[in-house]
């Protein structure tokens, strides 16, 4: 799994989101897309996905938003 995914748990719920070995690529891609930094860099994202989410309640909303609108 990605290196932030267990940090995002309650997130993926919220977005109606279950991680499977199937889906997890999928999954990774689409917040790597969403966080604009290039896939398969783990730190980078978990940085952009952390200062997103977890200082502004409106932003965490929209990210999980965001995550449900993508085609998981």
């Amino acid at each position: 799994m990605s290196c932030y995914f267990r940090h995002i748990k309650e997130e993926l719920a919220q977005a109606g989101i279950t991680i499977t070995t199937e889906n997890k690529k999928a999954i990774d891609l689409a917040i790597h897309k969403l966080m604009a930094v290039e896939y398969k860099n783990c730190p980078p994202t978990w940085k952009a996905v952390k200062e997103r989410i977890k200082q502004d309640p409106e932003a965490r909303l929209a990210f999980v938003a965001a995550l449900k609108q993508t085609d998981l």
